[in-house]
């Protein structure tokens, strides 16, 4: 079988959607289980580009054994030293640099012209080669990059001494055909590709819905890296999906490329992702969405009934999916909750901690006939909320049609007791604004979300908030089965994140 090699990004690419940082100890548990998972290459950061991303890549290099850590640069002398700095204790180690190289980069982001920016990019790689054996170069936008001067740039890195050129098509614009021509054309006219001295890599984002179709694209005409992030996320309409590659490549086995990815994993891993970034699976994305692998209507009952392979191509157990998973309810016990959680990629290890959420999950488990994954996963994450400064005693709202909202509110912060109330243009407002006579600082509310977890009256609801406070925004979460709860909550997470 031909490799593929998996470069995942989630961790760089991923987590740069807004109201998504992670902070470094969920960063290395992210990067622990990608590793379980068998990707290639972890992106752990953009070192130069704050203190907390320096220190991320540091400690994921310490953490990770076999993956190759990669970390992030321009085409700047000074990133690249960063980067080189915080890749000291990696065991495999790659400084990703680049540069744009389409014209309106070009023109409008460099006021450059063509000769200098080739310029730029050898000097680049030639400088990272200073620290580093595996050199990756990134031609930004060449989605866009005519392909004649496209090809010049690539031969010109890899006789530089770049190992892995990237080719994204960085807004999402080309078409899966027109992307596959680019690398095709640049495997036939750039020296050194054919040979293996390097390999050309794919980075496509899904601003039109086409980064799968347009990685594939890539591969079938000759890349040798795909460059993904878990759930597919990442800026915008976000990045290639590596589950569904991966899956891809599993499905048509007679394609002949392979990866290392242990397909098991996926399930727990994309779980994993969606509960420590906040950011709920869709039903119905391929590969991990609650509804991949259900049937509603009766004529495809009767086929799977049947026959499986009438309707589904995967088997569930192949992407770590149980199809007979143990349904928990309030009469299950510890370990039923504790093997759940592990099948969900979430290990507790201590009986304290263990004894403690099961607490919380008998107390939402009489509230509901079944708990979900998504409610145990939202359990799981509330449990690193216990050490914050400000935290909620207790709530009470009245409210109802032809009555002004009143809530009383109790805070314990660092140990102390305060209450409050308020009257308010519906509960939730009279809430945060009992909250606010609490907390007394100068906070403006900027955005409101609520997401159902999934469907019933009785189940979680998640609420996003992004609040800010002295010129900077601070994203907050929160989950209940009561939604003006979950909102106060969320308020609260966001001033825990306040910096004085």
């Amino acid at each position: 079988m031909d490799r593929l090699f998996i470069f995942d990004t989630t961790l760089r690419d991923g987590e740069q959607v807004p109201g998504c940082q992670l902070n470094t100890v969920e960063k290395i548990q992210v990067a622990k289980q990608l590793e379980q998972l068998g990707v290639d290459v972890i992106e752990a950061g953009f070192p130069i580009s704050s203190p907390g991303d320096f220190n991320s890549v540091i400690e994921i290099s310490k953490a990770v054994t076999w993956p190759t850590i990669c970390a992030l640069t321009r085409a700047v002398q000074k990133d690249i030293d960063v980067a080189a700095q915080s890749l000291q204790y990696a065991k495999r180690k790659r400084i990703h640099t680049g540069i744009g190289t389409s014209d309106s980069h070009i023109k409008y982001k460099f006021n450059s012209n063509r000769e200098e920016i080739i310029e730029r990019a050898v000097a680049a790689v030639k400088y990272a080669k200073k620290y580093v054996e595996d050199v990756e170069f990134y031609a930004e936008d060449a989605g866009r990059t005519d392909n004649e001067y496209l090809a010049r740039v690539i031969e010109a890195v890899v006789k530089a001494g770049a190992t892995v050129c990237n080719i994204p098509d960085t807004t999402g614009y080309c078409l899966p055909q027109e992307y596959g021509e680019k690398i095709k054309y640049l495997m036939e006219h750039v020296d050194g590709l054919s040979s293996g001295k390097a390999i050309l890599s794919t980075h496509c984002h899904n601003d039109l819905g086409m980064a799968t179709a347009n990685s594939m694209s890539g591969v079938l005409n000759g890349a040798r890296q795909v460059e993904v992030t878990i759930n597919g996320i990442g800026e915008r309409a976000g990045n290639t999906s590596l589950e569904e590659i991966t899956m891809i490549l599993k499905c048509h086995k007679v394609l002949g490329i392979d990866t290392n990815i242990n397909t098991t994993k996926i399930y727990p891993t994309s779980r994993m992702v969606s509960s420590l970034m906040n950011m709920p699976v869709q039903p119905n994305k391929a590969i991990v969405g609650r509804n991949a692998f259900a049937h509603s209507s009766g004529i495809h009952q009767d086929g799977v009934l049947k026959n499986v392979q009438t309707y589904e191509i995967m088997n569930p157990k192949d992407v770590g999916l149980d199809d007979n998973s143990i349904v928990l309810t309030a009469r299950s016990g510890r370990a039923a909750l504790k093997y759940r959680l592990e099948v969900l990629g979430v290990a507790i290890d201590d009986e304290k901690k263990l004894d403690a959420l099961y607490q919380k999950f008998l107390a939402l488990a009489d509230r509901k006939k079944e708990v979900n994954d998504d409610d145990i996963l939202t359990l799981a994450g509330a449990d690193t909320s216990e050490n914050h400064a400000v935290r909620l005693d207790f709530l009470q709202v009245t409210t109802g049609m032809g009555v002004k909202s009143v809530a009383s509110i109790g805070l314990d912060i660092s140990g102390q007791k305060f209450e409050e109330a308020a009257t308010g243009n519906g509960p939730v407002d009279a809430a945060i604004k009992a909250l606010k006579k609490i907390i007394q600082k100068k906070m403006t509310l900027k955005e409101f979300t609520i997401q159902a977890i999934s469907k019933g009256s009785d189940d979680m609801g998640k609420v996003h908030m992004q609040v800010e406070y002295n010129g900077s925004l601070y994203y907050g979460f929160g989950a209940n089965t009561d939604i003006v709860t979950a909102s106060v909550e969320a308020y609260i997470d966001c001033i825990n994140k306040f910096r004085n």
